[in-house]
């Protein structure tokens, strides 16, 4: 549940709380939240700064940085890397202004796939086959860029060891996201499949999910975020993006969706439902305009379902406690330690 400061007004002015005790509750929480990150104007400008930084380094390096060779993405991704490390820390340690110095760190870890493209450009060696220019990192599927991902997640793993700042898990989870593609080439040569694609971004990103969830709540800092946007990314496209011939097969795919809904609530995550309810909606589109197209009823009996979705949602709000209180009795307590909510 959350307090805002009018329901604390309203616990002093109704008595169920001494005036003083208001008073301080909410120096004690000041004290504790002074260096959580809040939707304000300059972490606003921060973050936008911080995007349009690693942006400029990464998605917006055009053909034209081929002519640097593999000593000028070398030269130039040590040189900002030392500078966002430099002023980062400063920052983080010398001035407390710990969102901006975290943003830079961040920025300093994702110069290292152009720090090791360099290298491998100058000394010839991709460990299997060469992908090409370095604008291509972010278009296309090749085993030449492996290494890059492993040192990308290597690196932001480092950096996280003395700046605990949970943006740090951005290229960290955006690289793994890339390695779950890029690990198909590593596997089964240029000549994968799309199947074999699919089947492998399937797994790798169910590997993620159940990593981040091994880490989720276990720090006041959420670190897990990223993890699961990306693991979802990984797990939720190549779910999507498989065919199926049957029906059957189809539905499974919306009963998979409605538990990603379901794994929403127990791990208190919204972004599994976004997943999931889009996943419900793309089969629901498939029996309206494939299975029931001539159908008229098709839309009314539809429209019926939602409303009795909705009916069992008032009545799951009005015995919410006893609900939830029988379905946790229900897991075994070794189950039940593991849910985040159970962990801070």
């Amino acid at each position: 549940m959350k307090f805002s400061m009018k329901d604390l007004d309203w616990a002093a002015d109704t008595q169920v709380i001494a005036p003083e005790v208001r008073d301080a509750l909410v120096d004690a929480f000041q004290q504790k939240y002074a260096d959580k990150p809040s939707l304000s104007f300059a972490n606003v400008l921060y973050y936008l700064g911080g995007l349009i930084v690693i942006g400029s380094m990464t998605f917006y390096v055009t053909s034209a940085w081929e002519a640097l060779g593999g000593g000028g993405h070398l030269a130039v991704a040590l040189f900002y890397a030392c500078m966002f490390l430099l002023v980062g820390r400063w920052l983080w340690k010398g001035k407390g202004q710990r969102i901006p110095g975290g943003i830079l760190v961040t920025a300093a870890v994702c110069m290292t796939p152009m720090a090791v493209f360099g290298i491998q450009e100058m000394t010839g060696w991709w460990g299997w086959h060469e992908p090409g220019s370095y604008s291509d990192f972010y278009l296309w599927v090749k085993s030449g860029w492996f290494l890059m991902e492993v040192c990308t997640i290597v690196a932001g793993l480092v950096a996280l060891r003395w700046c605990r700042f949970p943006f740090i898990m951005l290229p960290v989870a955006f690289s793994l996201w890339f390695m779950s593609m890029d690990l198909t080439a590593v596997l089964y040569g240029t000549d994968f499949s799309w199947e074999q694609r699919k089947l492998v971004s399937v797994w790798f990103g169910l590997v993620m999910l159940v990593g981040s969830f091994l880490v989720d709540r276990r720090t006041e800092q959420d670190f897990a975020f990223w993890g699961y946007l990306f693991g979802l990314l990984a797990f939720w496209g190549g779910l999507t993006s498989m065919d199926s011939d049957t029906e059957l097969g189809k539905l499974v795919y919306c009963c998979i969706n409605v538990i990603l809904m379901g794994v929403s609530v127990l791990l208190q995550r919204r972004v599994f439902i976004v997943f999931g309810g889009i996943g419900v909606s793309i089969y629901l589109g498939h029996l309206a305009y494939d299975v029931f197209e001539s159908e008229l009823l098709f839309a009314f009996a539809l429209s019926g379902v939602g409303l009795a979705v909705i009916a069992l949602g008032l009545q799951y709000h009005r015995h919410k406690d006893t609900i939830e209180r029988k379905m946790m009795e229900m897991l075994p307590e070794i189950l039940k330690r593991t849910l985040p909510q159970f962990r801070v």
